[in-house]
């Protein structure tokens, strides 16, 4: 790609940088985006380039790096084959209710990054096989997303679900108004997902929460969409306190990569391979980080693929900036991970260092 596609394409990417998934626009713009095209490793070209090039070039490779993924990780994978067993059977006619499903994991293992992915492709083949719009002539919009906080009540969460289709009405009435309101958005846009970020955010326990589960149920049975809820500790949290609930959620978890086995080891070295396919670095090398950085890798983001992708990211741009080109500890350790990541360091560090765990799987494979 010359410097001259690689401007344009910067261009139609812009956009992107403004997108609000609460917001139906701004869901159009991520689900219809361009795929971000991989700029070419210059190696002695590098050198070659002007400094406004270079800064172009360079731009664009910061860009790539900070949107690497979704990596098709045996856990996005497992994610999916849910995700799509239970949507896809959600046939129901009006007169039964659909089951949800809860994604419920630890921060940094990658559920909102996963069922964003789920719904982008969910989103794009209901377009190519119904249309951008319904018989009656409304636009089609297959997925909703709202995402909670901390003051979310029953009103606030039908607000949200108003302002997502940019309805005038959302900002006056009851709740029982706006839940209306947002029944009839769901069924004239024919929307079939309904995605509700950060439900840990939610008070279940509180008076609003309990208002919120109840119009959870209503949903089920009124709504004719699949609820994807994703959020941190939701059993304990009381998601499934009501048996109700309970009977129609179906749980889905996230597990970190773990090396005590031969299994999990060859799947963190797959992973790393195909992270390392894709870096744009003059320098990289076969090995870079499946072979030689294997260990410290695992040690600086513990397993977890959301702090991973942010230490790549940012080693990146190191390398990038300093001229490097290439990813080692002594790059990586002018970088700083998540504090989470950073806290566990140190004990896996000395678990990897006396060889009571490894990071090697016992037959490589490439």
């Amino acid at each position: 790609m010359t410097i001259a596609l690689i401007r344009q394409h910067l261009q139609d990417l812009a956009p992107l940088g403004n997108v609000a998934l609460s917001r139906k626009e701004g869901w159009r713009e991520f689900a219809d985006a361009p795929s971000l095209v991989a700029p070419e490793v210059l190696t002695r070209q590098l050198r070659a380039l002007t400094a406004d090039d270079a800064e172009v070039y360079n731009h664009f490779r910061q860009l790539w790096h900070a949107n690497l993924g979704p990596i098709r990780t045996p856990q996005l994978t497992t994610l999916h084959e849910q995700l799509s067993t239970v949507v896809d059977s959600n046939l129901q006619f009006g007169d039964k209710a659909k089951g949800a499903v809860a994604i419920d994991a630890y921060p940094g293992l990658g559920k909102t990054t996963s069922v964003l992915a789920f719904a982008k492709d969910f989103h794009r083949r209901e377009i190519r096989i119904k249309g951008t719009h319904t018989r009656d002539g409304h636009q089609r919009w297959p997925v909703c997303r709202v995402g909670l906080t901390g003051n979310t009540g029953l009103k606030e969460f039908n607000r949200a679900m108003l302002e997502f289709y940019a309805h005038p009405g959302n900002t006056r009435g009851t709740s029982a108004d706006l839940s209306r309101r947002a029944l009839d958005c769901v069924t004239s846009c024919e929307t079939r997902l309904l995605v509700v970020d950060d439900l840990h955010f939610l008070r279940v326990h509180a008076t609003s929460g309990v208002e919120i589960s109840n119009h959870f149920k209503y949903i089920a049975n009124e709504f004719p969409v699949t609820v994807v809820f994703i959020g941190v500790r939701l059993a304990e949290r009381g998601l499934f306190a009501e048996a109700q609930t309970a009977r129609r959620t179906t749980l889905v978890g996230m597990r970190p990569f773990v090396i005590d086995t031969d299994t999990g080891r060859r799947e963190w070295r797959t992973m790393l391979l195909a992270i390392e396919q894709g870096l744009v670095l003059a320098d990289k090398y076969p090995g870079m980080l499946a072979d030689d950085l294997s260990d410290y890798l695992f040690v600086r983001s513990t397993g977890h693929i959301g702090s991973l992708m942010v230490l790549i990211n940012r080693g990146c741009h190191r390398a990038i900036v300093t001229g490097r080109e290439r990813l080692d500890a002594d790059v990586l350790d002018t970088v700083s991970n998540d504090e989470d990541a950073e806290t566990a360091r140190r004990e896996l560090a000395a678990a990897l260092d006396a060889r009571h765990i490894t990071t090697r799987p016992t037959r490589r494979r490439r």
